[in-house]
């Protein structure tokens, strides 16, 4: 039951009508509108027999509000996640800045670099992903491709010697991440870097990122060569920051976008609609209303 939700929750409000109603029958006193305390059984038994008492009509009442009460329910969507939902691909492109700067390359915050950017590339959910290198400038490596597994190559090659400069400018990156994403709506940008470098002209690349609309992420690097990581100094640049080794809440992000989970029509393919079955069932009650008499 804790998987239980309600796609159409506005429909409760019909149920405290209903117990309102189910008072006011209550209140109206027996079946035969209090005859049955005057008159004799005998009598009260063969006026019911030739229906001029109405005796069934609380219990046609009873089958009423059972039957309203079931399609109330109905109605509020009960549903449950289905074990065959359709993965549905995001639009917004993805581009994966990866920090090759000495201080990452030359020590073992590259292999964490290496495995954040795989992990990223399963998270993506059939978007667009590039990506892009830096160090003392900035390189694209791919652009946004909607068949992720061709950069894993690239991924698994990356090594000390891969950058043909030293220094690490991620303004540069920012830049030119800037420029890949430009005809990309609803676009994200994930920073994997160690923070080396993050200045005054990183900072004001950020803000013009998130101008055009570009989400920006950071994974963080620890363990860099020559000790000159600085991961928070990464957290001014991006809304949202995680650790290189636990990259959650950024996967998260990334497996949301596209503004699919803000669509109610297509976030409900994620459930199974329970709510014709109780639909259904509210017409057995109504079954003896139509029985015959003799």
């Amino acid at each position: 039951m804790s998987d239980l939700v309600l796609l159409r929750p506005w429909w409760l409000l019909a149920l405290p009508l209903l117990v309102v109603l189910a008072l006011w029958l209550w209140r109206q006193g027996p079946a035969a509108g209090g005859w049955e305390r005057v008159m004799p059984p005998v009598m009260f038994e063969a006026m019911r027999a030739l229906g001029h008492l109405g005796g069934g009509a609380r219990r046609r009442g009873v089958g009423l509000l059972a039957s309203a009460l079931l399609l109330s329910l109905g109605l509020c969507g009960p549903a449950v996640p289905r074990a065959d939902a359709p993965v549905l691909a995001g639009s917004g492109a993805v581009v994966i800045a990866l920090d090759m700067s000495p201080s990452v390359a030359e020590g073992p915050a590259l292999a964490d670099a290496q495995a954040a950017a795989a992990a990223l590339l399963t998270a993506v959910s059939g978007r667009p992903v590039g990506m892009l290198l830096y160090s003392g400038e900035a390189y694209e490596v791919a652009a946004p491709t909607a068949d992720p597994a061709t950069l894993e190559s690239h991924i698994a090659v990356l090594a000390r010697d891969t950058m043909p400069d030293g220094g690490s400018r991620p303004a540069s990156a920012l830049a030119l991440a800037r420029q890949m994403l430009r005809a990309s709506p609803d676009a994200d940008l994930v920073l994997i870097s160690d923070g080396g470098g993050v200045d005054g002209a990183a900072q004001g690349e950020a803000q013009r990122l998130a101008g055009d609309g570009v989400r920006l992420s950071v994974l963080t690097l620890t363990g860099s060569a020559g000790g000159v990581s600085d991961p928070a100094a990464l957290e001014v640049l991006g809304s949202l920051a995680a650790p290189a080794r636990a990259p959650s809440p950024v996967l998260a992000r990334l497996a949301q976008r596209g503004g699919l989970e803000r669509d109610p029509a297509l976030s409900t393919l994620a459930y199974l609609d329970l709510g014709p079955c109780l639909a259904a069932l509210a017409g057995l009650p109504l079954l003896g209303l139509f029985r015959r008499r003799a």
